[in-house]
């Protein structure tokens, strides 16, 4: 038996991808959302669609769908691992999106099924109010000027840069 043979061939594992953007209003403020899904605060974004979507597309749809904001513009600053409790590892994309038009920002509307609130809220304060893991990887975001590599929000040993 050919070790080509297709009555083995396992199909690659479907690993989970979300995507997320880091998006400011012109005073340096982080847009923060509150899901309606889950507990804690995140940042507008979630997961890429199985249909071909690309992070960059589900990026600006998911910003879109929740808040109603158009993303023409954006900057990968960040890939992360984050491994699940009993799932398997998941890749995350982050987003460095710019600034927010004061006329968008007060354009901005949740989507109530997925999203209870918004705000703009100083970078200190929207670390501190972000769940742990989300909070780490923007931290390193709002840094970064070349893409970095995390592990569970951590800078992975042995990778320069």
């Amino acid at each position: 038996m050919s070790s080509h043979d297709s009555s083995h061939y396992l199909p690659p594992p479907a690993v989970p991808v979300s995507c997320g953007a880091i998006l400011l209003d012109g005073q340096g403020k982080l847009l923060i959302v509150k899901p309606t899904y889950k507990s804690g605060w995140s940042i507008p974004g979630g997961s890429m669609e199985p249909d071909g979507e690309s992070p960059w597309d589900a990026c600006r749809r998911e910003v879109l769908e929740e808040t109603g904001l158009t993303v023409a513009r954006g900057r990968l600053v960040v890939i992360d691992t984050r491994p699940h409790e009993k799932r398997q590892l998941g890749l995350r994309f982050l987003f460095h999106c710019g600034t927010v038009a004061p006329e968008d920002a007060a354009r901005i509307t949740v989507q109530p099924e997925e999203l209870s609130e918004y705000r703009f809220a100083p970078i200190p304060e929207a670390l501190e109010l972000l769940r742990p893991a989300i909070s780490r990887r923007v931290a390193v975001g709002l840094q970064a000027r070349t893409c970095v590599y995390l592990e569970n929000g951590r800078r992975a040993a042995g990778i320069i840069g």
